[in-house]
């Protein structure tokens, strides 16, 4: 297969539904070689009893395509380092890392458990920092063999991480803590040749379908706006040595809709050029909000 992706081995986390399942078959689509990882757990994290990357894989060899399993928990460093061993030990080269597993453990603060906020943060947060890590590893190792990279790194965010969503204060701290990560990565790694982004998707997959329930009636037109392989496409350019330049940034994508989301900066502000009294302090920040953008809304709010 030829395309934008042509030869360049790719590894998806979460490949064997919804959107890493889509991203996997995209990029094996535009020519690349794909390692396809998915532990096969339920919907809120725990095993079962059949994996469906070994699926995804014989789509893609169905098509012309090359791609192989893996099926080891990304949140463990030995599963994050096989992982990346696989594209290593398969194709010989790793060019981009899509960071995509998740699960939701959804409840009220009041009734979100210790364990419950640990699960979400271990394969959200640590699964992107652990594979993360692994691959910028060998891609420093590259550079200094004097075989610079042109490495790509995509992970997924969401919107519950840039504006929050009520009863989801785990995956909401795990999200927003993915674009700290990413900005981080596209910092420290740019001299190694790898380029680090962020998309927050919105998308029908097991985890959205109770969210996005309302939209799912039959697509208008003939263009289901809610499919998750409305994202790929973006997601296969990021990857792509075609996105030369593009790093650090964070892109909303649904739909037919793309946007580059722009963070924390600083808005208004006011120096007194000493210490406030904290009347003083309170009647400064009461004048600052009247000239500040309204935080957006917070989802379910």
């Amino acid at each position: 297969m030829s395309g934008i992706c042509h030869r360049r081995v790719v590894v998806v986390t979460g490949a064997g539904r919804g959107l890493g399942r889509a991203h996997a078959l995209a990029f094996a689509a535009e020519g690349a070689r794909v390692v396809v990882n998915d532990l096969g757990v339920g919907l809120d994290g725990t095993p079962g009893p059949h994996s469906p990357a070994g699926q995804v894989v014989d789509e893609i060899r169905a098509a012309g395509g090359e791609a192989v399993a893996h099926g080891g928990d990304i949140a463990t460093p030995e599963g994050a380092a096989t992982l990346i061993d696989a594209a290593l030990d398969t194709y010989g080269r790793l060019d981009t890392l899509v960071n995509n597993a998740g699960f939701l453990r959804d409840r009220m603060l009041v009734n979100l458990a210790d364990d419950d906020w640990d699960a979400v943060l271990r394969v959200h947060l640590k699964g992107h920092f652990l594979t993360l890590k692994h691959a910028a590893a060998h891609w420093r190792a590259e550079t200094k063999a004097a075989r610079p990279p042109a490495a790509r790194i995509i992970n997924t965010s969401s919107g519950a991480g840039l504006l929050g969503s009520v009863g989801q204060g785990n995956y909401s701290a795990a999200k927003a803590g993915i674009v700290a990560l990413t900005l981080v990565a596209a910092a420290e790694l740019a001299r190694y040749g790898v380029q680090v982004n962020a998309i927050a998707p919105a998308a029908r997959t097991r985890m959205t379908e109770r969210t996005f329930a309302a939209t799912m009636a039959a697509p208008e037109n003939g263009f289901d706006t809610m499919a998750p392989e409305n994202v790929s496409p973006l997601v296969v350019w990021l990857g792509s040595a075609a996105s030369q330049g593009v790093t650090g940034r964070v892109f909303e994508a649904d739909g037919g809709r793309i946007t580059v989301m722009e963070g924390w900066r600083p808005g208004p502000t006011t120096d007194k050029g000493t210490r406030w009294t904290p009347a003083e302090a309170g009647e400064a920040v009461q004048k600052l909000l009247t000239h500040a953008t309204p935080p957006g809304t917070v989802y379910g709010a």
